[in-house]
């Protein structure tokens, strides 16, 4: 069992300790017939890139970093090196992206010298960068734990003449194309009003949601909460929104538990991504609440709970394992010296219990696991 495990038990044991003498106020929501069937999957979601870039970038689409047969011959003649750097590889999310960055490069002769794990320590993650800069590999793919404190370590990438590929973030200060060859990342504001509109079809007219956010200033995340707060400020005006900031992943359900506790009227919620979601989930069982919820992301568990028919509702989901493809795709064009875009957008994708099954293909590239069948055909016609 993990620390992080651990200390989830321990607080949920603490919640559920707390909520045996504190509940009292009502935890049910009266969900609207309209709840996810009030909404048309044919056209939930946008159906092109609607976000920009951190810089204000137009999306370029991964469609551009095709490569010929000549270019592809000059690859595999290479004998191309590149490192990779995750923030963790402890979520499917991050395990896709590598999947899809190392299944790429194998196919034109490009050897991943290793993959870094920083665990959300930017100490650490520094670490990883210099050590992998001393490997002298001949690109980096990397996504920031932190844009700011991380940034002068990654300026030393270009330095060392190694190209570099960022997922999700830019650190602050690198020029493009100088010192990074490309951000790639899923169309994360899309994404966010894919959750919000679903949400809004599951609680009444002026209700009050929940938003739990990330409360570091990160671009994907930011992003997510902003396409949120939009599409409601637009649409339904009429909702009341109140935000909660967790900055340490692990504290979610402490945080999400207190924040449920403080504000009873709370009729729906989302949450910034998978995981988060489902710490929340927790303390909304924990404490006997039973509110419609949304998120971002798509990990085996979140399926699982949206295959159900439970809170979770529904995910904006990003395509972890395209964004790698694209990741190696672009590092790739770097390496021939060919142009490269500032900002490469990946398609959001809706995923509601009637599509969970469909979906997870699309996302994982394989077919579901026995778990998620199961849960599915459990709550067979609404799940298929």
């Amino acid at each position: 069992m993990t620390l992080n495990s651990r200390h989830r038990l321990l607080l949920s044991a603490i919640v559920t300790a707390a909520s045996a003498v504190l509940i009292a106020a009502p935890a049910t929501a009266q969900v609207p017939a309209s709840c996810v069937k009030g909404v048309d999957l044919s056209t939930l979601g946008p159906a092109s890139i609607i976000g920009q870039g951190p810089n204000g970038e137009k999306a370029a689409s991964p469609d551009v970093l095709a490569l010929s047969e000549a270019e592809a011959a000059k690859i595999k003649a290479g004998n191309f090196k590149v490192g990779i750097s995750m923030q963790t590889v402890n979520l499917d999310w991050a395990q896709l992206q590598i999947q899809g960055i190392t299944d790429t490069l194998k196919k034109y002769g490009v050897t991943v010298t290793g993959v870094a794990s920083a665990e959300y320590q930017v100490d650490k993650q520094i670490a990883d960068i210099e050590n992998t800069i001393q490997q002298r590999p001949h690109g980096i793919i990397s996504i920031p734990v932190d844009f700011t404190a991380t940034a002068p370590t990654y300026k030393k990438v270009s330095k060392a003449g190694i190209k570099l590929v960022l997922m999700d973030s830019i650190p602050t200060g690198l020029k493009h194309p100088e010192e990074y060859a490309a951000m790639v990342s899923a169309d994360n504001l899309g994404n966010g009003q894919i959750a919000a509109q679903v949400l809004a079809s599951c609680v009444p007219q002026g209700a009050t949601i929940g938003l739990v956010n990330f409360g570091v200033d990160y671009f994907s995340t930011n992003e997510r909460t902003k396409g949120v707060r939009a599409w409601m400020g637009k649409n339904r005006p009429d909702i009341k929104l109140k935000q909660v900031d967790f900055t340490d992943p692990p504290k979610v359900s402490q945080i999400a538990g207190d924040f449920l506790t403080g504000n009873p009227d709370i009729k729906g919620l989302y949450a910034v991504w998978d995981q988060p979601a489902l710490d929340t989930l927790s303390s909304m069982r924990a404490q006997g609440i039973n509110i419609p919820m949304t998120t971002v992301d798509l990990g085996l568990q979140s399926a699982i709970e949206i295959a159900k028919g439970g809170p979770l509702k529904a995910t904006g989901s990003q395509r972890p394992y395209d964004q790698g493809v694209a990741e190696a795709m672009v590092m790739m064009n770097a390496l021939l010296g060919k142009p490269t875009p500032a900002w490469i957008g990946v398609q959001s994708l809706p995923v509601v219990q009637s599509n969970v099954l469909e979906s997870y293909k699309t996302v994982f590239k394989k077919d579901p696991p026995a778990e998620l069948l199961d849960a599915c055909n459990k709550a067979k016609p609404a799940c298929n």
